[in-house]
């Protein structure tokens, strides 16, 4: 990840148990700076962030930094937040607007990013069984060769199974512009995937198009 910022991991110690505490309580406290609020934040949704990246990356260690990228960010952006009850939408769009960098810095490197496959891509109920380290490698750098705002749609709507309203308002695009891109990866992955033997052995694309 970048250094934009010192890296300063967070790791909190688990405090009071403070489960119900509502969203809307939660998003004032981070207003104000308390440290039960972040502590607190942190535990909640902590785990959503993590999995999105991790699947959207494909690597468990790249997705730990990201996240330390988004808390960070939503730690120091709390004040900016108007309606207290969105906070897990804020920290959502927190989330896909780092991702949506990570993978513009991706597509500017000469290296591919899946040098060690920590994880598997799960697509749910679409799950990909790619049992080969090579057909996995060779199925992230089709997804590199996506646009930045293309990999992301294509993650959200088929790994994340998000609706298009939902991606639209994540992202902060227009419907009509998340159609078009899950049109347009889902059209070009499947002709590459139809091109490597290997595979389209594995992958069913039409599942894709329903």
């Amino acid at each position: 990840m970048s250094a934009r910022r010192p890296h300063v991991r967070l790791s909190l110690v688990v405090g009071p148990d403070r489960g119900d505490i509502s969203d809307s309580d939660l998003a004032r406290g981070l207003a104000e700076g308390e440290s039960w609020a972040i502590v607190a934040t942190w535990h909640r949704f902590a785990s959503m962030v993590l999995m999105l990246a991790e699947r959207t990356l494909g690597s468990k260690s790249e997705a730990e930094d990201l996240a330390q990228d988004v808390f960070y960010g939503v730690f120091r952006k709390a004040k900016t937040l108007r309606d207290p009850a969105k906070l897990r939408s804020f920290v959502y769009s927190f989330a896909v607007r780092t991702l949506r960098s990570e993978l513009r810095r991706r597509r500017f490197r000469t290296w591919l990013s899946f040098h060690d496959p920590e994880v598997l891509v799960d697509l749910r109920s679409h799950t990909l069984d790619l049992e080969s380290r090579d057909l996995l490698g060779k199925f992230d750098a089709l997804l590199n060769r996506l646009s930045p705002r293309d990999r992301l749609v294509f993650s959200l709507r088929y790994v994340e199974s998000l609706t298009v309203d939902e991606i639209a308002g994540a992202m902060d695009i227009s419907t009509s512009t998340v159609k078009r891109a899950v049109g347009h990866s889902v059209d070009r992955l499947s002709r590459w995937i139809e091109e490597d033997p290997g595979l389209a052995g594995v992958l069913d694309t039409k599942r894709w198009k329903r």
